[in-house]
């Protein structure tokens, strides 16, 4: 044998080539168990410290838990989002294809059940083929290459830096390498490693480990791979970048089938079946699983908040990047309060009112619901694409929420900042009102007046205990009614349901500015920008009282109205029900949270007057079905926000239409396209009410709740007397005269018309909020 002319021992050029391969000057001594013999044992020095350092090498291979995906699960169990940084799905031994098994094998390594993890034959075939060849041929075997690929993972987990080829490799990393090989063949079995390399190695892109490959490439189970699959596979793992079936099919077909051929000449199949498996095409079914929100199945702004909400949270790590390692690759289970049903009512009625492709881009929808006794976010849909790409229709803001939780600028919940709720914030001053022992239906003077320069307002919590009318350059503030009219005495029931902001400013003048803030704060009506650490309440201003004085998000206004639902219990918006991580962990998720935050026959007369909005005011012409509904419309004095929130003792819910990208002057919707169409009016009973309309329609018999118990006959009924016709208006500008009611101070006459809708006349004085006799749109905030 020593006379034979070997390419191996032919010379010094030959034997650089070999020290080349190896990656070390003089590689000596003994790998366990005999597995490498000394291949350059004239090194001298040079070998016994080589044979030191690798003595000096760690022996046991430290591995992380594989990154697997997380899914966020709605309350039936239907599928939110994946969320992952590798898309992997581990599988046992047994649920992968024997096929796929023996490709791997006879391709990467077909002496794999006979070496103890570094294999020599190998090695010195590799040695000679390149030599001879002059190409560059691997030794790794499955186990190295198994260990290398939880080197890699480790160190991307712990923001390390690995060599990832073997021609970048040092003699240290090589070495390190060849004897955590031998360790983990001490430790595993063939069979354990075997299962451990096809859940760890890349396939393409983010998809890791052969079930998910398997799903990605075919759209089936590993378990169900045949030959050609399998060769196709088992060939991506040698370049799965430059075998790629979908930029290369050329070479992911010439590389599957030496995959094929490996087979027969190992004896994996038979000539027959290598013929037939030649024969097919690649046979792709490509199938990815869509990683985030942007790739959410539903609900992809309901899918930001609840990863902003585990990102936030310190009981999924102590810092941001511990958090996020948590949520991207602990393959969490993350069930929430979501229901799947009530969300695809809301996207469908919000995609029909503003679509994004018929619609402007400045102007967004949502629509926002939750279960007043739990809290429990049941729907949050938005008009706008889930998209960070700069696009007309595309944001990844959502406007449902705050921008911050608590405040906190460290805490982002990716909210959009808010908007001005218009008349939707009445119902806060009819809480005090009837607080104070005030009824309903008390007559109050709603006629055009200016509270002049210097008109003091009762406010407790300002210096000197009142508010002052303060502008020099208007000589006093002048409320105003929607289209400057319905001026008139009437109860403050009548002027909440045909929301007139004269009638609110006259119940204002009766109260505490502070305790109306308070109520809408207590109850959850915040300013959605806060950003200095706690929750910036409400204004303490006559305009503030018709809107005008506080950015608020759906979610907060939802909130406030779901106490009014819920007997005046105000309880915190809930969206997580269970977390657990594929390891068995649990983490902590918040309880149902609820407070009494006013009283119940407070809670009680709010709700009365919210119902006659619907029975006789600015609801009454939505078709929304059978269930008693309370509710009430909003819109901002520029006309570039509209609300409804509708509600009953089972569900409220907050529709907003507006412009999300600006307020004040020029920022009218007036003008835009929304859904199609340009709306002559711009109004919370034209625009967010009949999509709350159509939500609704879309559910019927869910969350009907119970009936809503009457407030104390004392509630309405003190105080009670006809009223009189306004001095600034005909007698009887309707088609007939009526007579009060004395029960709730809304008239029954004939049918009267108004500017944008008819309804029941009320004696001629009480009608649409827009309309002289008829039901119209709300009055604008006006401030």
């Amino acid at each position: 044998m020593a006379a034979r002319k070997s390419p191996l021992f032919d010379t010094a050029t030959t034997l650089g080539k070999i020290i080349a391969f190896l990656g070390i000057s003089g590689l000596a001594g003994v790998l366990a168990a005999g597995l490498l013999v000394p291949v350059a044992a004239a090194a001298g020095t040079g070998a016994s410290a080589s044979l030191q350092f690798f003595e000096q090498l760690p022996a046991e291979l430290e591995r992380e838990a594989l990154a697997q995906p997380t899914t966020i699960q709605a309350a039936d169990g239907s599928l939110i989002a994946t969320l992952y940084e590798e898309n992997r799905q581990p599988v046992t031994l047994d649920q992968v294809s024997p096929t796929m098994q023996n490709a791997l094998i006879a391709i990467e390594d077909y002496r794999y059940y006979e070496h103890g993890g570094v294999d020599l034959e190998g090695i010195l075939g590799a040695i000679a083929s390149n030599v001879s060849s002059g190409t560059s041929r691997g030794a790794s075997t499955i186990t190295q290459q198994f260990v290398n690929n939880v080197l890699i993972d480790s160190a991307r987990q712990n923001g390390g830096t690995v060599t990832l080829s073997g021609g970048g490799k040092t003699v240290g990393d090589k070495l390190r390498e060849m004897k955590l090989a031998i360790a983990v063949e001490k430790e595993l079995s063939k069979d354990e490693i075997l299962e451990g390399y096809l859940n760890i190695v890349p396939f393409s892109g983010t998809t890791f480990g052969v079930q998910a490959a398997s799903k990605y490439f075919f759209s089936v189970d590993a378990k169900d791979l045949n030959i050609q699959q399998s060769a196709l596979l088992a060939g991506l793992v040698n370049g799965p970048s430059a075998y790629s079936p979908e930029s290369n099919p050329e070479g992911a077909l010439q590389r599957r089938n030496i995959v094929i051929d490996a087979m027969l000449t190992r004896g994996k199949i038979t000539k027959e079946e290598h013929d037939a498996a030649i024969a097919t095409d690649l046979g792709l079914n490509i199938t990815p699983t869509l990683s985030g929100c942007v790739g959410a199945a539903q609900a992809p702004y309901f899918c930001d908040y609840v990863t902003h909400l585990i990102l936030n949270d310190p009981a999924y790590g102590e810092t941001p990047e511990d958090r996020e390692k948590v949520l991207f690759r602990s393959g969490l289970t993350i069930k929430t309060t979501l229901d799947s049903r009530v969300q695809a009512a809301a996207q469908t009625a919000v995609n029909e009112t503003a679509n994004p492709d018929t619609t402007d881009g400045a102007v967004g929808h949502t629509m926002l619901s939750l279960e007043p006794k739990t809290g429990n976010i049941l729907s949050m849909a938005q008009n706008t694409r889930y998209n960070p790409e700069a696009a007309q229709g595309n944001t990844v803001l959502n406007f449902n929420v705050d921008e911050f939780a608590g405040g906190d600028p460290s805490k982002s919940l990716g909210g959009g900042g808010g908007f001005q709720p218009g008349s939707t914030y009445k119902p806060f001053t009819v809480a005090a009102w009837v607080e104070a022992g005030k009824a309903l239906n008390q007559v109050v003077d709603g006629t055009k007046k200016t509270y002049p320069e210097g008109d003091r307002w009762r406010a407790s919590c300002m210096d000197g205990g009142n508010y002052v009318i303060n502008t020099p350059e208007l000589e006093g503030y002048t409320p105003q009614n929607y289209g400057d009219q319905n001026y008139r005495y009437t109860t403050v029931l009548d002027g909440l349901a045909q929301s007139l902001n004269t009638i609110t400013m006259a119940t204002a003048k009766q109260l505490d500015l502070c305790r109306i803030r308070d109520i809408a704060f207590d109850m959850g009506v915040h300013d959605a920008g806060s950003r200095e650490g706690a929750l910036n309440p409400p204004s303490v201003n006559p305009p503030a009282l018709i809107g005008g004085g506080v950015a608020a998000a759906p979610m907060s206004m939802a909130k406030a109205f779901g106490g009014f639902a819920n007997d005046g219990t105000v309880c915190e918006p809930r969206a997580l029900t269970e977390v657990t991580a594929v390891d068995g962990t649990s983490y902590p998720v918040p309880a149902t949270s609820c407070k009494q935050t006013i009283s119940k026959e407070v809670a009680r007369g709010v709700n009365a007057a919210t119902q006659e909005v619907m029975k006789a005011g600015s609801g009454q012409l939505l078709e929304y079905g059978d269930i008693p509904m309370a509710g009430k419309t909003g819109t901002n004095d520029a006309r570039s926000q509209t609300w409804f929130m509708g509600y009953n003792s089972g569900m409220v819910t907050a529709s907003w239409v507006g412009n999300w990208q600006g307020e004040g002057e020029g920022s009218s919707l007036g003008g835009l396209q929304i859904g199609g169409q340009v709306y002559p009016e711009i109004d919370g009973s034209l625009i967010a009410g009949p999509s709350w309309a159509r939500f609704m329609q879309q559910i019927p018999g869910l969350y009907v709740g119970t009936p809503f118990t009457a407030p104390p006959a004392n509630m309405i009924n003190g105080g009670q007397r006809t009223a009189p016709v306004s001095p600034s208006r005909p007698a009887n500008p309707g088609n007939g005269t009526g007579t009060n009611t004395g029960g709730t101070g809304v008239n029954s006459g004939a049918t009267g018309t108004g500017e944008t809708g008819t309804g029941p006349s009320t004696g001629g004085t009480t009608g649409g909020d827009a309309g002289d006799d008829g039901t119209g749109g709300d009055d604008g905030g006006n401030g």
